[in-house]
């Protein structure tokens, strides 16, 4: 006779998974439902053919732990077990020996300030273009912002007597402010989206990335998710701040406009990115930990399913790929653009995409190329392109001067066609990383051509990139050449007299511009007179053997395709 003991048990037993035991031990890492010392005997001495029962906790009751907060509880514990698993995989990701610039600023800072060696870090800091643009935004907001205030305090009631002239002048400065930060706003959110899905996504080419921005030295940091997450939430508190206040200065006019709200939404527009900068000093991101235990710790961390550590495992797998690429892949140390400026015929399809699709084909490029996300790219190239026209015509909308209505209008035209130099800029470094010819006809200022190819002609300048990263492949940061089918494949067969020295071709592209001047052509494993013995060339051998041997060693065999691609 069974007992209905006996029967709830059996049925407990067969809907229960098999990874967790019933002595209220861990089970493949998971919580278990502890049970009694009583209960185990019970069970036991009573039905020893069951054994220990496998538990595992539904999720939905963990409830029934969290005490009599409820769902805020459950909430945080959730969090707080997330970011606990986002360490633990920190953990596994080798530590960054590279320095970012607040690592370099805080080792110049500790010693003696040297007057030169700071003209020399300001002279090229100015030679990058997009610091150029952020000094020009910083020159402007300084200028509006100190007539605002001249004109708020009264300094200014001399010059403008009438009070209708201030308010005027407020209006029109406050719209030229509200427009600059929202225009900055705008061009980092993409990046700050960005980041937000790598936090989210936490892999560890993701935490490299992240380390290198929001770490200092790009180390490994106590906690660094949960560091980073708060650092980025805030930065997103400041750009949804900024669009508030920016509907507000656009919807109202200055007489209607609610000044409690603009009031709080200016004050968190404010003090989010200043919270955001003082955290990242104050908390353990911007300070410096043990690099050598840090490391001592990841390796003995094992990756699941294996014997090695993680640095073990990412060194070796990064030595294959490399070894592997390397050995069918020939590294192009002087590459060329692949068909002129104009050559938009070489390829008409590229073309055709850069016209009606620019924003996309250019995100698409750059990603490939190593140079970021695409979408990132695909949203801000868009947004430096369009959103200056639409930001300076609604700041127009509430300003009664005709005169500088219009000039808000043109100025916000003006800077859409400016927004161009954003692919000109990328140009720049495709250009410097890739070793990539240089073009002189601008002053000598090869970076100034760049910029003026993006600006009097961008779809041109980016079919011609397409087609350059097309024409190779880019292993390891650098340009190869690819590999050609068997078909197409050139043999050609030296004579002993040549030294085995390398032929080429002229290529049917020209010479001229920024055509490949020469292809190589596919030549077997050869060398000069000295690998050959003297007997094998002898005038007592036969003409037979001898030109059989030739053949033999000779001979041009294409590239295997390579088993292996990383």
């Amino acid at each position: 006779m069974v007992s209905n003991s006996d029967k709830e048990l059996a049925e407990f037993q067969e809907h229960m998974p098999s990874n967790v035991s019933l002595d209220g031990h861990k089970a493949n890492g998971q919580n278990v439902l502890p049970v009694s010392m009583s209960q185990k005997g019970l069970l036991s001495d009573e039905n020893p053919r069951l054994g220990k029962l496998p538990i595992n906790i539904p999720s939905r009751l963990n409830f029934l732990k969290l005490g009599s907060s409820g769902n805020l509880t459950s909430a945080s514990a959730k969090f707080q077990q997330n970011a606990e698993e986002r360490d633990v995989v920190s953990h596994s990701i080798p530590l960054s020996s590279g320095q970012g610039i607040r690592g370099r600023f805080s080792g110049s800072l500790d010693k003696k300030v040297s007057w030169s060696s700071l003209w020399k870090i300001c002279k090229e800091w100015i030679k990058d273009p997009l610091n150029i643009a952020l000094l020009l935004w910083i020159i402007c907001v300084a200028v509006s912002g100190a007539i605002l205030f001249l004109v708020m305090t009264g300094m200014l009631n001399r010059a403008l007597p009438k009070k209708s002239q201030r308010d005027a002048w407020f209006e029109v400065n406050n719209q030229i402010l509200n427009a600059l930060f929202t225009l900055m706003c705008l061009y980092q959110h993409p990046k700050r989206f960005h980041h937000l899905v790598l936090l989210c996504r936490w892999k560890p080419k993701d935490v490299s990335t992240l380390r290198k921005i929001y770490c200092k030295n790009g180390t490994y940091k106590p906690h660094e998710w949960t560091h980073m997450m708060v650092v980025v939430v805030l930065l997103h508190v400041n750009c949804f701040a900024q669009y508030t206040l920016c509907g507000l200065n656009w919807g109202y006019k200055r007489s209607e406009r609610p000044a409690i709200g603009v009031g709080i939404c200016l004050s968190v527009a404010v003090a989010a990115p200043a919270i955001a900068g003082l955290y990242s000093v104050i908390s353990p991101l911007g300070k410096d930990y043990n690099s050598e235990v840090d490391l001592k710790t990841q390796d003995q961390i094992p990756m699941s399913g294996t014997g090695y550590s993680s640095n073990q495992r990412l060194s070796l797998g990064k030595q294959f790929s490399i070894a592997a690429s390397n050995k069918h892949k020939s590294v192009e140390y002087a590459p060329v653009w692949r068909g002129g400026l104009f050559d938009i015929w070489e390829d008409i399809a590229i073309s055709y995409l850069s016209l009606f699709f620019s924003f996309c084909v250019f995100g698409w490029n750059m990603e490939r190329l190593g140079f970021g996300n695409m979408y990132v790219h695909i949203a801000t190239f868009f947004l430096f392109c369009t959103a200056p026209f639409w930001v300076f015509n609604f700041a127009a909308v509430n300003i009664d001067n005709e005169t500088v209505r219009e000039v808000l209008k043109l100025t916000g035209l003006v800077l859409c066609i400016f927004g161009l130099l954003y692919g000109g800029f990328w140009r720049i470094q495709m250009r410097k990383r890739f070793n990539l010819p240089a073009n002189n006809s601008c002053c000598g200022k090869p970076a100034i051509a760049d910029f003026a190819q993006w600006l009097f002609c961008c779809w041109c300048s980016l079919a011609q990139e397409v087609r350059t990263a097309d024409y190779y492949d880019v292993v390891e940061g650098k340009l190869c050449m690819k590999q050609t089918d068997e078909n197409s494949q050139l043999t050609l067969s030296p004579l002993p007299r040549e030294d085995g020295s390398a032929q080429f071709r002229s290529s049917q592209t020209s010479l001229s511009g920024n055509n490949p001047g020469f292809s190589r052509i596919g030549i077997g494993k050869f060398s000069g007179p000295s690998r050959f013995s003297k007997d094998k060339y002898s005038p007592n051998r036969q003409a037979s053997e001898v030109e059989g041997e030739r053949d033999a060693d000779y001979l041009m065999k294409p590239p295997v395709r390579p088993s292996i691609q990383r």
